[in-house]
């Protein structure tokens, strides 16, 4: 278990830094910057856009200014913002409660559809397995923002039961959004559900169990689903990579604040330190829960333990 967790702790370093420095490169090669897109629309001269971006130390060679960047990052320092000057933890703090809500409604419906989904394929009748399969295909094709249009237009539009601008964290607020985010991801936990639970049904246990006489919801939940809910555990711990990318979608998609939106302005802003902070935000979080879901899937299943976790 020591072996694992200093393992797990080198790798969420190693995709920090992967992740600081992607970010500083792709940014210093997009054309303009924040300081241009500032100054020069009001008027400023030349000089003085010049003596802004010297003071910000924009004016560096790019060597220097990643080894500064490394150099805060290990402080815990993420810099402030080019835009207005606010430090960039304070404006990551203002939208974090926004995209946490968003983020566990949305796996808490994705979760919840893709078993049902799952189940369905694998030990439904002959039309709901054709059914569950299609739908599940369906879900995986399909682009989050296309899902969300879809959603707006017969929630909000047609039928105008849920509002299309998504302000608070009110449940009204959150059912669309978060159905929208948690849909788009149920289908890949529905798939892996399905996969083990077609393995499951053929196994000796299962039989064991059938010929005890025992209901087929107990068969299903103490011993398929169980038997495979590391696998599960583990799939669910790695979809926090696209909760975080879907989380840009849907908060623009429904005018909603959060994470994504202030990603989404810091990139059309040029504002790197913005930037570089939310995509290292997303990184540990990644991490994190991936560490996490590893963990709770080791405990559930002792043959993962068997393999060193």
């Amino acid at each position: 278990m020591l072996r694992f967790a200093v393992q797990r702790a080198l790798s969420a370093l190693f995709t920090l830094w992967s992740a600081a420095t992607l970010a500083f490169i792709a940014l210093r090669l997009a054309p303009g910057d924040a300081i241009v897109l500032q100054l020069a629309l009001s008027g400023a001269t030349e000089s003085q856009i010049a003596a802004r971006r010297a003071a910000l130390g924009l004016d560096l060679p790019l060597g220097v200014q990643y080894l500064n960047m490394l150099s805060r990052l290990l402080r815990g320092d993420l810099g402030v913002s080019l835009v207005n000057g606010r430090a960039v933890t304070a404006l990551i703090g203002e939208q974090l409660e926004a995209t946490l809500a968003l983020a566990i409604g949305a796996l808490l419906v994705g979760t919840l559809l893709g078993l049902a989904l799952g189940i369905g394929a694998a030990l439904g009748g002959h039309w709901l397995q054709q059914l569950a399969q299609a739908l599940i295909a369906l879900l995986l094709a399909t682009p989050v923002y296309w899902l969300g249009i879809l959603a707006i237009y017969v929630f909000s539009v047609w039928l105008g039961w849920l509002p299309s601008i998504s302000r608070d964290n009110s449940l009204q607020a959150l059912l669309l959004p978060c159905g929208v985010l948690g849909v788009a991801l149920s289908g890949s936990i529905g798939q892996m559900a399905a996969a083990g639970l077609h393995e499951a049904k053929k196994a000796p246990f299962v039989q064991t169990a059938r010929a005890k006489g025992l209901p087929v919801h107990l068969i299903v939940w103490r011993h398929m689903l169980s038997a495979y809910g590391g696998a599960l555990i583990s799939l669910i711990g790695l979809q926090s990579g696209f909760l975080i990318s879907g989380a840009l979608v849907t908060e623009s998609l429904f005018t909603r604040r959060g994470i994504g939106q202030l990603l989404l302005n810091a990139v059309n802003g040029r504002d790197y330190p913005v930037v570089q902070g939310v995509v290292l935000l997303s990184a540990l979080a990644y991490s994190l829960l991936s560490t996490l879901a590893d963990i709770l899937a080791a405990w559930r299943d002792p043959r993962l333990r068997r393999q060193g976790l």
